[in-house]
């Protein structure tokens, strides 16, 4: 009998190559992945197409014959972008995926998974629920256009799953971290760009933090989110599903700058630059739902995920 299709858009960014590598390794899935700007990679199992996900003919071409995809692929960036640049995460990410979930239903893909974000919900001290969004409040107006572009997806997914026999899950995962994430000052994330300047800083030197640090973020180790996408593939049953995924827990800038730098082995000295951009909120989310539901929970710790993100840089970046 032969194997079911997977196609992974995005499969050399970040959570793509994440996601292809370790469904590679199941061997349940003959792997296809999709890249564009970025350069490609060899890996057993995995077969990378060059392809402009922007274009409808592109689109259709590589979802045809698929069973299951993995929507990956999007235009992303730091906080600097979605201060001065709102509109840099807007219009890639509308088209592609758009387009990816129309063929996906015109050629009956029986499963598609998106990963929206959580930038829609308000500044919280209690972790949020999927439903303590409320459309009529609005998004917080540092997130305006990815925030409403995000919830737009969403609907679109479950707009599609009313209508045919694909089945479409919305992930709202908090801040993913580990292996294969960007490591620069241009285009990471906080995480990212943390490692990126502690791993770099001469002993006895300093690293800048952008803002105060009093910000907090909820974060989630890469290999939780692959196990979470592993068993929704597995269990869904119902048609549309919009899903928490976090640790439902937020910590500050400040406190994982410190864990960074005490993982690291190093005497660094923080520095705050008030006059760079930030965004100042804090939140976590509650993952109920996926427990529920699937039977999900966190198993990485803050702790052990840098450290094993640390190690790896150590040994791919450096």
């Amino acid at each position: 009998m032969a194997k079911k299709k997977m196609l992974i858009c995005g499969a050399t960014g970040f959570i793509g190559r994440n996601m292809a590598e370790y469904f590679a390794k199941q061997n349940d899935f003959e792997v296809y992945g999709t890249f564009h700007g970025s350069k490609p990679y060899d890996y057993p199992g995995i077969k990378l197409i060059k392809t402009d996900l922007r274009d409808a003919a592109n689109v259709d071409k590589v979802v045809a014959g698929m069973d299951a995809i993995i929507q990956a692929a999007a235009t992303t960036s730091g906080a600097k972008d979605t201060v001065y640049k709102p509109y840099y995460h807007v219009t890639d990410n509308a088209v592609m995926n758009s387009l990816i979930y129309r063929s996906a239903f015109e050629h009956k893909v029986s499963h598609v998974i998106f990963f929206s974000c959580t930038t829609m919900y308000p500044a919280s001290d209690k972790p949020l629920k999927e439903n303590d969004f409320d459309a009529n409040k609005g998004v917080p107006p540092s997130y305006f256009g990815v925030g409403w572009t995000k919830v737009y997806l969403e609907k679109m997914c479950e707009f599609y799953a009313r209508l045919g026999q694909t089945k479409f899950t919305a992930i709202r995962h908090s801040n993913i971290y580990g292996p294969y994430d960007k490591y620069d000052l241009e285009r990471s994330h906080v995480f990212g760009a943390t490692v990126a300047k502690v791993m770099t800083a001469a002993e006895g030197g300093a690293i800048t933090v952008w803002g105060t640090g009093d910000e907090a973020r909820d974060l989630l180790y890469v290999s939780d989110l692959v196990d979470f996408v592993d068993r929704v593939l597995k269990k869904q049953k119902n048609p549309f599903e919009l899903v928490n995924l976090g640790c439902g827990c937020a910590v500050s800038i400040n406190e994982i700058v410190k864990k960074i730098i005490r993982h690291a082995g190093k005497n660094i000295v923080i520095k705050h630059d008030t006059d760079k951009p930030t965004i100042k909120t804090s939140l976590c989310v509650d993952a109920t739902k996926a427990e529920e539901l699937f039977g999900w929970h966190s198993t990485i710790s803050l702790d052990e995920g840098i450290a094993k993100t640390l190690d790896w840089y150590q040994k791919n970046i450096r």
